[in-house]
């Protein structure tokens, strides 16, 4: 089937780290699919997440806003009086695309507000709330019936213990069911029926679609069926370089939350098998990929079908002695994978430094499909990236903002190739030279030979923020000197 304009396809993983994915470097987990498709497109080396925080970041993904633009800064389960959905006036990226003459449909993961689901943002696909997969869904427990899989149940979980005694939440444990009965597995199959669906009606109607899939995981817990909980041997687990961390000159809230995930209160042994887990689950999502854009293949879409490939965000499994995600701007989950491939545009097995973020993929989506991106849109397309062209005004940092989430706590910060500053305003700002300390063990935010590079990047910060309208410029501009 052949259209004048793209089919797309976006695949969305979440909490998924960089550092994973074979083609970004893991020697020891195996994406061959995903490391198929950066050999088939462009691999980004500098892409991150705008935010490190679910419902806020999907809502950046969907309208191009940056959070404080669209303002849905928490997860519900989670919110601390921030709105609870996305505002009515803005327009995602699907109604653009639906008024142009695309099929638009979401598989999985949607958190995007309480209660309004993908329907309401113009999207075909069943609504599945939250965080995590929602084990006793419908759609989930009908698949399961049908194929005679047994319901949803774990045993041996992974659990440290809380400041207060209790036994912490659970990173780690063993599904009691094969890989067919994986959320991973079952979400494959929705992807799959989906797009044998468009592809038989599009070649009578001639309409081009845009498809989500998105993956609840490699987020924590993660519940894998043994043979992948013992894909990977723990003893092949080093201890990465930033669990040397020792929060000296830290903000304080970063020894909190490591007491909130009781991470030192695992033997580096249990760490070692969480860590060879998540690997497990990494590669169990890469077997479901692998048979979507197989079945890509099995229905002659491939030459015409752009797929995006990147992750809401990262995750810590353990980096800077801590779990999941906060208020932490490290790299650990700011800093994500992005894989393109889009045939006869974005050049094969290529590498792209530029810096971009989830906010871009808005505007990209519409330049793919020959449409005028919106001057209000905040991202801009990088399709000039996938050519191989790097336009002369193309920015060299990246913005990046956090709200909270157990409790409100405001952060902003700007990353550039070679340093990261973050402001705190309850605790100590934080700079790191990412040149000789990539790993961002030591905070010389008050080093007086850095008192140049932190007072540039303070102003350029700020000139973001007023250009923005982020009122968070208010508490700087009596502070600091930005101007």
């Amino acid at each position: 089937m052949t259209t004048d304009r793209p089919n797309m396809l976006l695949l969305l993983t979440d909490q998924h780290r960089r550092d994973s994915l074979g083609c970004y470097g893991n020697a020891i987990c195996r994406t061959p699919h995903l490391d198929r498709l950066a050999a088939e497109g462009v691999r980004f080396t500098e892409s991150f997440t705008n935010t490190a925080i679910c419902t806020a970041v999907r809502a950046t993904l969907l309208t191009g806003l940056e959070p404080h633009q669209h303002g849905m800064l928490a997860n519900f389960e989670r919110n601390v009086g921030y709105p609870w959905e996305l505002p009515e006036q803005l327009v995602p990226f699907s109604h653009y695309l639906d008024e142009a003459g695309y099929r638009c449909g979401v598989v999985g993961k949607w958190h995007l507000g309480l209660t309004r689901g993908p329907e309401e943002s113009g999207f075909e696909g069943p609504h599945f709330a939250g965080w995590d997969a929602p084990k006793q869904h419908p759609a989930y427990e009908a698949y399961l019936e049908e194929h005679q899989l047994p319901r949803w149940s774990v045993r041996d979980e992974i659990r440290g213990t809380f400041p207060n005694g209790e036994p912490s939440i659970a990173i780690g444990g063993i599904y009691e069911g094969p890989v067919e009965g994986t959320y991973p597995y079952f979400l494959a199959e929705l992807t799959i029926e989906r797009l044998r669906t468009y592809a038989r009606e599009g070649a009578t109607t001639g309409q081009p679609f845009f498809l989500r899939a998105d993956f609840f995981g490699p987020h924590l817990p993660y519940y894998l069926p043994q043979e992948y909980a013992d894909m990977y041997d723990p003893a092949l687990v080093e201890r990465a370089p930033s669990m040397a961390e020792t929060f000296e000159g830290k903000p304080a809230v970063q020894r909190w939350y490591n007491g909130h995930w009781a991470f030192d209160t695992y033997a580096w042994e249990a760490w070692q098998k969480l860590v060879a887990m998540y690997w497990g689950y990494v590669t169990l999502i890469d077997q479901q990929i692998g048979r979507i854009l197989d079945t890509v293949d099995e229905l002659g879409l491939q030459d015409n079908t752009a797929v995006f490939f990147s992750a809401d965000h990262a995750g810590f499994v353990g980096g800077h002695r801590l779990a999941d995600k906060g208020p932490a701007m490290y790299d650990d989950i700011y800093r994500i994978p992005m894989l393109i491939r889009w045939p006869g545009i974005a050049r094969p097995g290529t590498d792209c430094a530029a810096m971009v973020t989830l906010m871009d993929l808005m505007p990209t989506f519409l330049d793919v499909a020959g449409l005028r991106v919106p001057e209000h849109v905040a991202g801009r397309s990088i399709v000039p990236l996938l050519k191989g062209d790097l336009p002369a005004d193309w920015p060299t940092e990246v913005y990046l903002q956090f709200h909270g989430h157990h409790f409100p706590y405001p952060q902003r910060g700007i990353r550039t190739h070679t340093h990261k500053l973050v402001i705190n305003p309850p605790d100590v700002n934080e700079l790191y030279d990412l040149m000789i300390d990539p790993h961002e063990l030591h905070n010389v935010y008050d080093d007086p030979a850095y008192a140049r590079v932190r007072d540039a990047l303070m102003r350029r910060l700020y000139a973001h923020l007023e250009s923005s309208g982020d009122n968070f410029r208010h508490w700087m501009a009596t502070m600091f000197r930005v101007h």
